[in-house]
């Protein structure tokens, strides 16, 4: 079965444009363990919003993971994980933070919740509502 995720990043260090001019990323340097959690249960196949955070605080486009969980090779001591992603497509438009704050059908989504977290899962109902809000 699919899952759904999204995944932060601060554009000024790696952007969607930067992702998607390199077509595939390994997704490393999580050092939290909630987040690091999130990035053990993903598997290939499975969908990602790619969301800036920082200024913008918006969903940019999606991604796929296209290798699930290893070990992290960014990280110089601990049990840290990192997954590869690449990219499917750019949102036509951004979706704002402003604008999942105000949706309804948005209203239980931990990116509202737990908004410093890097990596969390997101419902299939919460994804193709923020896919159809930037369509």
């Amino acid at each position: 079965m699919k899952n759904f995720w999204l995944v932060k990043q601060e554009p000024s260090s790696y952007s969607w444009s930067d992702f998607t001019a390199e077509g595939e990323t390994n997704w490393t340097g999580v050092r939290n363990y909630t987040a690091r959690n999130n990035l053990r249960r993903m598997r290939k196949g499975d969908e990602v919003l790619f969301y800036h955070s920082g200024e913008d605080k918006a969903v940019i486009g999606i991604a796929k993971v296209t290798r699930g969980t290893y070990p992290d090779p960014t990280a110089k001591e601990g049990d840290w994980n990192a997954v590869d992603l690449a990219p499917i497509k750019s949102l036509r438009r951004p979706v704002t933070l402003q604008q999942i704050k105000t949706a309804l059908r948005l209203k239980k989504i931990q990116l509202v919740r737990q908004p410093r977290l890097s990596v969390m899962p997101v419902t299939v109902g919460e994804f193709r509502a923020i896919v159809a809000m930037g369509s």
